[in-house]
């Protein structure tokens, strides 16, 4: 799947949550809510596609025992998991439910 139809995917779960919407920080497509709080992006680091979401620091351990799973360059620190996105099927209701996880969060909201 190229990064455009990945990137149309991840747009149609994000956007469909209460108050997101999408901008581009640091030259990555975000989804943020509430009071522009990011919740997810898509983004190559080193060369790797890759979704990023807040899981929280309580959770975050058990993401990174899973290969498909780092911890988020310069936000990892703060409970964040990137999921990779080359080399393998998609789970689109995994990353749904990742977003849905992340913009709840983000928002301090329970759908």
């Amino acid at each position: 799947m190229d990064e455009q139809k990945i990137l149309f995917k991840l747009r149609e779960i994000c956007l469909g949550l209460p108050g997101a919407s999408e901008t581009v920080t640091f030259g990555h497509p975000t989804f943020q809510a509430g009071k522009m709080k990011t919740f997810a992006v898509l983004e190559r680091y080193k060369g790797e596609l890759s979704i990023s979401f807040k899981v929280g620091k309580s959770l975050q351990g058990v993401f990174l025992d899973d290969p498909r799973f780092f911890k988020t360059p310069y936000v990892g620190q703060h409970g964040w998991v990137s999921l990779r996105v080359n080399g393998g099927r998609l789970d689109w209701k995994e990353i749904a439910e990742l977003a849905k996880g992340s913009h709840q969060l983000i928002t301090g909201k329970k759908k």
